[in-house]
């Protein structure tokens, strides 16, 4: 999510959600997956420096009591599934908006014959909004680079849904735009006429807010800037145990 305030002729800020907004940000995954996957997989110094962050906090764990992480948008799960299922006692759920980025997820870490990830990583497609689980699921829910293409009334609804599924002490990780912005669109990004693509965000304290208005407890918040243009709130958030 760039920082600009006079944008290029290509970057758009729109206060409006397109009515289509979700089959345009699948289309656009699908078509630009290979090399959307080939610019950020080198780029995971963050994410994994937060991911080992809230490894630290969860649980120790049996394989008669295992970790299950719910994570949000997955992409292709490199590098970020692939350390949660390093852990022999951790059960994944992977969801993505994109057929294509799942198919590449179930080639590296479902293989045919099965291999060590078997039975314990479920691959979801489609909108994350459209999720169902029962309360109190998981232990930690990830959503990295990924509530940030939801728009901002949804991005509320979702911490919601994610509060509810955590189970009491467990963890959210997330990270938000630090800028405010209603909506914001680019036709083209990385260079790929079919790059289509719409964020928002609440802003770093807006962000902050909503999270604990979820009834999460924001245990860490850092503001650090991307290899792009941009800076991210990242936030570390637990729910309260009674």
């Amino acid at each position: 999510m760039a920082e600009e305030t006079t944008l290029p002729p290509n970057r758009e800020p729109t206060s409006d959600q397109p009515t289509d907004l979700k089959t345009r940000l699948k289309a656009s995954y699908d078509a630009i997956a290979p090399k959307y996957n080939q610019w950020t997989i080198p780029h995971s110094t963050t994410r994994l420096h937060f991911l080992d962050q809230l490894l630290d906090r969860l649980p120790s764990t049996s394989a008669s009591n295992p970790v299950s992480v719910l994570e949000l948008g997955c992409g292709c799960g490199l590098p970020v599934t692939e350390k949660l299922l390093s852990h022999p006692t951790f059960s994944v759920t992977a969801n993505d908006l994109s057929s294509a980025q799942l198919a590449l997820a179930r080639a590296s870490l479902l293989p045919d014959p099965p291999g060590p990830n078997d039975g314990r990583l479920t691959l979801l497609d489609g909108d994350m909004l459209a999720l169902d689980f029962a309360p109190m699921t998981f232990d930690a829910v990830v959503g990295m680079y990924s509530i940030i293409h939801l728009p901002r009334a949804e991005q509320v609804e979702m911490l919601g849904k994610i509060a509810a599924w955590l189970k009491p002490g467990g963890w959210l990780l997330a990270n938000f735009g630090a800028e405010e912005a209603a909506g914001r669109e680019i036709r083209d990004w990385l260079g790929e006429d079919k790059g289509w693509m719409f964020w928002s965000g609440w802003g770093s304290e807006g962000s902050v807010e909503k999270v604990r208005e979820a009834g999460l407890e924001v245990v860490v918040q850092e503001v650090v800037e991307d290899v792009v243009d941009a800076k991210f709130l990242w936030v570390l958030a637990r729910k309260s145990e009674p």
